[in-house]
């Protein structure tokens, strides 16, 4: 787990060679699994605009792919990891976003109007869709693969944003046992921090290039914004890994980090 997170909650590393390195040899790997017919199937929604992908993309334990080790700043930053889930392959493509199979008028407005902003971990469930926290995460490691323009669908965030969904989770969830988390129903008190975090939380647009990376807070709000008329890419579209551990700490030490 990350400790001494700066006040906006991410991080943001300049272009390195190794992370370059890591990049290129991912980016071959994401070729070949962003063309497989069954990832395809699997995992191309929102009318052809999103390759959702998650742990798609084949990185080892260690966070390796093609025999490259994951190296560099971040990953200084992080720590060495034995624990690493394959990493997740967001792909977006020019039109992005149109609606998601099944998706509501209401939910497409939010993707489109509020870069479907999000919390990490929150899982809907049930009918209604209801929030629980299912997943904890130490961070969020992202990391572009492909050359883009500004305007390729970038990573959004609100600064300041993890401190406000983090008082929301200690408020709900402190004085409830850990194995009990996962029942407790957030959705309210969810959708009341989200909208704080609108009015009082600065949108930040942050665009990266391969060799470059980003770190978030487990809490942070993030999203990704429409792709924008005249950006320019290739036919890969903008490829990220995303890579985000489960964490091991104890709840009561993932909730109240600092």
């Amino acid at each position: 787990m990350i400790r001494d997170w700066p006040e906006c909650g991410y991080i943001r590393f300049a272009w390195h060679a190794e992370t370059y390195r890591w990049a290129q040899a991912a980016l071959l790997v994401a070729r070949k699994v962003a063309q497989d017919p069954e990832m395809v199937s699997k995992w191309l929604q929102c009318e052809g605009t999103w390759f959702v992908g998650v742990d798609a993309l084949p990185t080892d334990q260690q966070g390796r792919i093609g025999g490259v080790p994951l190296a560099g700043p971040a990953a200084k930053r992080i720590g060495a990891r034995h624990d690493l889930h394959p990493a997740q392959l967001s792909i977006t493509y020019p039109g992005y976003p149109r609606p998601r199979h099944g998706e509501s008028e209401a939910a497409f407005r939010y993707r489109r109007d509020r870069d479907a902003a999000h919390m990490d971990g929150l899982i809907a469930d049930g009918t209604p869709k209801r929030r629980f926290l299912r997943e904890r995460h130490d961070w969020i490691l992202g990391l572009p693969l492909t050359e883009t323009t500004a305007g390729a669908s970038p990573l959004i965030v609100w600064s300041g944003s993890h401190r406000i969904l983090q008082e929301t989770m200690i408020a709900a969830l402190e004085n409830v046992p850990e194995t009990g988390w996962p029942d407790v129903d957030l959705t309210e008190v969810y959708q009341a921090a989200r909208k704080r975090v609108f009015a009082e939380c600065k949108r930040r647009s942050l665009f990266t290039r391969p060799g470059e990376a980003v770190l978030l807070n487990p809490f942070t709000l993030h999203g990704v914004a429409p792709w924008q008329v005249g950006t320019t890419a290739s036919h890969d579209g903008r490829m990220v890994a995303y890579l985000r551990p489960e964490s091991r700490e104890s709840g009561s030490v993932w909730l109240r980090q600092k």
